[in-house]
């Protein structure tokens, strides 16, 4: 399953891959960057160390800050390409939501609530929008920045770097058993903002109703209940989310202290430099904060998944009333008569038919009052005629005549 959401997360970006693949190759650019200018700080310090040089310093001084103004240029121009892709993704799939329930059948909205539908249609888009901007980009960054800085970090002193990154195998255990929980309380808020939605659709259209009868403070009740399930789920997501947070982070800056403990003492034995020691500290340091977002990112993709499931939802329902592969576009104006014979029609789930071998002939410009007692089948007929409801083959026999006009 969870390859499957990853599969339509791809489907979804799929047209636009150029300006992810740039987004991408941008961040690339800005780890590489970010990789060099700790090697030419440490350089540097090592030069002065033994030539001390006032002019050198300037030097070097505008030679990082022209390439972390470069950095950040092109930094910009990267979340600018990924973030317009998550935007673009949530155009796409909103159309693509709307397009699909326009040929869905009355029957499909009885059933189904049109708070749920609005709700999925505008925050569980909103979710995958910012997983695919989001949580890409800090998925890419991290993997740009462990693949550069690894290699140059245990370059310089192997036993200090793996010293430095032996608590991040714990973020990932204290992420792993966080994950189920965040999922299934990520899938209640969302359940419940449905509920919320739903009941404030409903009143708005039943507005007159409620006034005639006086329901307003039953109203109200019904949606201080609903208000306050759902301030009680964001509330368990908020706590885990918040436990989970700061203890990857705590262990993230436990790598510099332990990096600095350790540092310290082989500068004064003389295995490594002030310069290595620095560029350790500054790629540790760079090490830090996509590590530290793994928990945002981890929670972008469980609210990401969640909200894929909710709308592929939508997207699986075959709608029951389709035209036929022989239908054929009609020319305006038209005239006709309209036949039924032997019409019959149950509702799923019903044993007493709403309509029984009903036999009428409606001719050109003729017009015709249908009558009868509550639960006759008046709404029925009228609905099946327009073809709201589709009379399965062999039930009735329809005949439509188109003559000259």
């Amino acid at each position: 399953m969870a390859k499957s959401r990853l599969q339509k997360l791809g489907a979804y970006m799929g047209p636009h891959w150029k300006p992810v693949s740039l987004g991408i190759a941008a961040l690339f650019i800005v780890n590489a960057l970010g990789v060099y200018i700790p090697l030419q700080i440490r350089n540097t310090i090592d030069r002065l160390q033994t030539n001390f040089d006032f002019s050198q310093v300037m030097g070097y001084v505008a030679i990082v800050l022209l390439l972390a103004c470069i950095m950040w240029v092109i930094r910009m121009a990267s979340r600018l390409l990924i973030f317009g892709v998550g935007r673009w993704v949530e155009f796409d799939l909103k159309q693509s939501i709307f397009r699909q329930l326009l040929t869905l059948e009355p029957a499909y909205f009885a059933a189904n609530k049109v708070g749920d539908l609005i709700n999925r249609a505008t925050s569980d888009v909103d979710n995958i929008r910012r997983l695919v901007g989001f949580a890409v980009l800090s998925l890419a960054n991290m993997i740009f920045a462990y693949s550069l800085t690894l290699p140059l970090m245990l370059s310089i002193n192997g036993r200090l770097t793996l010293w430095a990154i032996a608590v991040y195998p714990f973020m990932l255990v204290i992420v792993q058993l966080f994950s189920h929980r965040l999922r299934s309380q990520q899938q209640e808020v969302q359940e419940e903002l449905s509920r919320v939605s739903d009941l404030i659709q409903e009143d708005m259209s039943g507005i007159s109703l409620i006034k005639i009868y006086a329901q307003e403070e039953n109203e109200g009740r019904a949606f201080r209940q609903f208000n306050r399930q759902l301030l009680g789920a964001n509330l368990r997501l908020a706590r885990t989310r918040y436990l989970l947070f700061p203890l990857v982070e705590a262990l993230a800056n436990l790598s510099l202290l332990v990096l600095m403990w350790l540092g310290t003492s082989a500068i004064a034995r003389g295995t490594i430099t002030i310069g290595d020691f620095l560029a350790l500290l500054l790629y540790a340091e760079r090490l830090v904060f996509p590590t530290a977002l793994l928990g945002f990112t981890i929670s972008a993709y469980q609210r990401g998944e969640v909200s894929v499931d909710r709308i592929e939802t939508i997207f699986q329902v075959e709608p029951k009333i389709k035209d036929l592969d022989y239908a054929a576009q009609l020319a305006t104006p038209i005239r006709g008569q309209l036949i039924a014979q032997h019409l019959n029609y149950t509702y799923p789930g019903a044993k007493t038919p709403a309509l029984k071998d009903v036999n009428f002939a409606i001719k050109p410009g003729e017009t015709v009052a249908i009558v009868g007692p509550i639960g006759a089948g008046k709404s029925t007929l009228a609905n099946a005629l327009p073809r709201l409801l589709d009379i399965p083959p062999g039930l009735s026999f329809w005949m439509v005549t188109i003559l000259p006009c």
